[in-house]
């Protein structure tokens, strides 16, 4: 077997590995996100929260926020479903406070 060269500009660019090396790790994604949004508004958007694949609220403070945690298969997904809760009407925000992989 060949081995590569790499120089350290092709792997800071990524040009150093292909896609084939890249090994998703087994298991999934579980996060927690911090939803700041319209206090008034509150549980319409839990509602539309938990309706959302993988996720469940864990706190609940009435001045306009909400504790999400979210399992997702990868990185691509929580960052999608990210997204999504930050595109809901009447949020304000939403940050990610807590990121692991879990092992299988």
């Amino acid at each position: 077997m060949a081995q590569a060269t790499f120089n350290r500009r092709a792997l800071i660019t990524g040009r150093g590995l292909g896609t084939d090396r890249v090994v998703a790790p087994p298991g999934c994604e579980i996060a927690s996100i911090i939803v700041q949004a319209r206090p008034e508004r509150l549980a319409d958007l839990e509602t539309a929260i938990t309706a959302l694949a993988g996720c469940e609220i864990h706190g609940r403070d009435p001045r306009g926020k909400l504790i999400v945690v979210t399992e997702a298969p990868d990185s691509g997904s929580l960052g999608t479903l990210l997204n999504t809760i930050q595109s809901l009407p009447d949020v304000y925000s939403a940050a990610l406070v807590f990121h692991a992989i879990e092992i299988a």
